[in-house]
């Protein structure tokens, strides 16, 4: 499995195309209806009350909204977002000190926040429970331990792997919500949406393809329509038709289910090598040069989702789907 390698400047503008289309707001937020419903009854309370929103945590696979819905919840309550990842925070005093630069209502988003440290998320449980951190200053006989309140702020943890959280860390959560792969419905209206703000002129037929291979994520959905803009500017005047979007799709060898060449190279691999399954994730992950983790969070959840994979306590398991959608047989 490859991953295509960008140049620095062309990372910098998909970075930045993906802030343009990012909502600002729960009304402009497509999908989730229930997450929505959660967040904005959470939201409207806390304004009544005066203060910041509970403690939020987010899980589902990538790409469905999280880090959104943490500049969301910011905008919503008129404070600022401060955005770090789980594996940055090293060291307790690396906490501190985004905590204590957090103003009142102000959001402290933490990506990947299962892969925090022991001894971080230790620290982390007095900021979230009682506004306050306890701090160890000094070593030896001459350590002292100090204390600093912290203004009222919502932390907001996302992560793809729930099960990974420790039991002390998800109940200091007041609100927890998992986001769902989104309906082809969803997708349409986000990949309507995008192409407004990009000012790209597409056919409803090209909308409902894109949707499709979109693999349930409005992530990949945006990246698509953006390939396919470039396929239509080349070679079709600029009209995103659903030509333009099928010589996009086959070209990053994309099928009708929304699988690349890694999905099927992954489900093959079963098959011919392993019999179907079931076969461990670390010899996957072996046999296909990839990292367990990448497997297990971004590979897996979709292909389970459609039916075509399972999981077992003996290891994978390719389903009849599978062989069907690849034409291979059981032997």
């Amino acid at each position: 499995m490859t991953d295509t390698i960008l140049e620095p400047n062309v990372i910098a503008e998909e970075v930045q195309i993906d802030v343009t289309l990012r909502p600002r707001s729960l009304s402009d937020f497509v999908g989730q209806p229930r997450l929505k419903q959660s967040l904005e009854l959470a939201l409207s309370a806390a304004k009544k009350r005066g203060e910041p929103i509970d403690h939020v945590l987010l899980y589902g696979p990538p790409g469905l909204g999280k880090t959104t819905l943490s500049h969301i919840i910011a905008s919503e309550q008129g404070g600022s977002i401060h955005v770090t990842t789980g594996p940055a925070l090293t060291r307790a005093g690396d906490l501190a000190a985004l905590l204590t630069n957090l103003e009142e209502g102000d959001v402290l988003f933490i990506d990947e926040i299962h892969r925090l440290s022991k001894v971080v998320e230790e620290t982390l449980y007095s900021g979230m429970e009682d506004g306050r951190l306890d701090l160890v200053l000094g070593k030896g006989p001459a350590a002292r331990t100090v204390t600093v309140d912290l203004k009222p702020f919502t932390l907001v943890g996302a992560t793809t792997m729930y099960g990974s959280l420790s039991g002390p860390l998800r109940s200091r959560f007041g609100i927890i919500n998992k986001l769902e792969y989104y309906s082809d419905v969803d997708l349409s209206a986000v990949l309507t949406r995008s192409a407004s703000i990009l000012k790209i002129t597409l056919d409803k037929d090209a909308v409902v393809a894109l949707a499709k291979r979109s693999r349930g994520t409005p992530r990949i959905a945006n990246r698509l329509l953006r390939r396919a803009r470039d396929t239509a500017e080349i070679h079709y005047a600029s009209h995103l038709s659903k030509k333009a979007v099928e010589e996009t799709v086959k070209l990053l060898e994309i099928d009708e289910l929304g699988l690349d060449a890694s999905d099927r190279e992954l489900l093959t691999r079963i098959i011919k090598h392993h019999k179907g399954g079931p076969v461990g994730v670390e010899t996957l992950a072996s046999a296909l040069s990839e990292d367990s983790g990448t497997i297990e969070e971004v590979y897996e959840p979709y292909l389970i989702q459609l039916g075509l994979l399972a999981r077992t306590k003996a290891g994978r398991i390719v389903t009849d789907k599978a062989y069907t959608h690849l034409g291979l047989k059981r032997v």
